[in-house]
């Protein structure tokens, strides 16, 4: 063999050294890592849960008349930041204040009344008196003229008009007595008995306070700190319980993240959860889970699935789990009803040999 021949073969054993190099990176190194990688994903996996079916929620309160009339006057504008206990809209009081004072008026009235009935009841008094004395003067002439009678000194018909004007004074003074009762069980009992415990003293006192207290009703206010919604306009006519105006409470907000029922099985109240706003994707937030729904979301619909139908597919439900917002300091202005991306750290680990809480 030639020279060049030999270094023409020469090169051989240096490019199968390199193939077998490589065949161990791609046999032994690649599958090594790919199974390294793939214990590290399966340990971490199963701690985090997380979903994009979630929404801020706050209450939403029903702004309404308690009373019926027409608004007369508006306070404040569409979406506008309110205070617990301010003043929202005015409805028309003419109609309220007339009421009060007809209810005032009754009442004095009432006072009227039951001091007419004290001053009867005196009056009464001094005819018993009188009829106390016409009766004992007619008894002693009743026994006069029966002794006249027993001597016959008078005729019986002179005795018969004499015990008939005995029995009538009687008779004057029974009335007189009943009739006092009657005065007395008008007055409550007793001539001194408090005006203001009297039955109709009270029951007019309570009418004069509904008409204030309509008359009150007549400002309607906000009950919790909140943004509203388009309140009425002046003109409008408002009846009692009628919604006026929604007011959003603004200090009171909550998550409600719907997870497949499949992510549920390590999550509990008490967990940490992160929070992000798809209105403020560079903000993030805190929460913590704080209950989960009894039942799936399909089980409070109006027509719930009937599983029992031969053209059953499972479908993955979802329950609602209510996640606790944290406050934040300088964060960005929520509102009920954007969308969330919520990640519950459910502390779950997991081991080779099987699940570790």
């Amino acid at each position: 063999m030639s020279n060049s021949t030999a270094n023409e073969l020469s090169p051989a054993p240096a490019k199968g050294k390199k193939t077998a190099y490589v065949r161990f990176i791609l046999m032994v190194v690649v599958p090594l890592c790919a199974a390294l990688i793939g214990s590290v994903l399966y340990l971490k996996s199963g701690r985090y849960v997380e979903t994009d079916n979630a929404y801020i929620k706050a209450d939403k309160v029903q702004v309404s008349a308690e009373i019926a009339g027409v608004v007369q006057k508006v306070l404040i504008s569409e979406n506008q930041t309110v205070n617990a206990g301010q003043a929202l809209f005015e409805i028309n009081p003419e109609p309220f204040q007339m009421a009060a004072m007809r209810a005032e008026a009754q009442l004095a009235q009432v006072r009227t009344d039951i001091a007419s009935l004290q001053a009867s009841y005196h009056e009464k008094q001094a005819e018993i008196q009188l009829a106390n004395s016409k009766y004992a003067f007619q008894l002693k002439e009743l026994k006069r003229h029966q002794d006249l009678l027993n001597k016959n000194y008078i005729s019986m018909a002179t005795f018969d008009t004499v015990k008939q004007n005995t029995d009538l004074a009687q008779l004057q003074l029974k009335a007189d007595e009943q009739d006092l009762h009657r005065i007395a069980v008008s007055l409550g009992g007793s001539v001194d008995f408090p005006p203001e415990q009297h039955p109709n003293y009270l029951a007019a006192q309570a009418a004069l306070d509904q008409a204030k207290l309509n008359l009150k009703r007549t400002v309607v206010t906000a009950s919790l700190a909140g943004t509203v919604s388009v309140p009425p306009k002046p003109g409008q006519y408002l009846t009692a319980g009628q919604t006026a105006m929604t007011l959003v409470v603004s200090n009171n907000l909550w998550i409600e993240a719907n997870y497949t029922e499949t992510q549920l099985t390590h999550v509990k109240p008490g967990q940490t959860v992160t929070i992000r706003v798809d209105t403020f994707p560079d903000a993030e937030w805190l929460g913590e889970v704080q209950s989960l729904s009894p039942a799936t979301s399909a089980e409070f619909s109006v027509l719930p699935a009937q599983n029992t139908t031969g053209n059953w597919v499972k479908v993955s439900q979802r329950v609602p789990v209510l996640i606790h917002l944290k406050a934040q300091q300088d964060a960005p202005q929520l509102r009920a009803g954007l969308s969330v991306e919520t990640e519950i750290d459910t502390q779950f680990h997991r081991s080779l040999f099987g699940y570790i809480l």
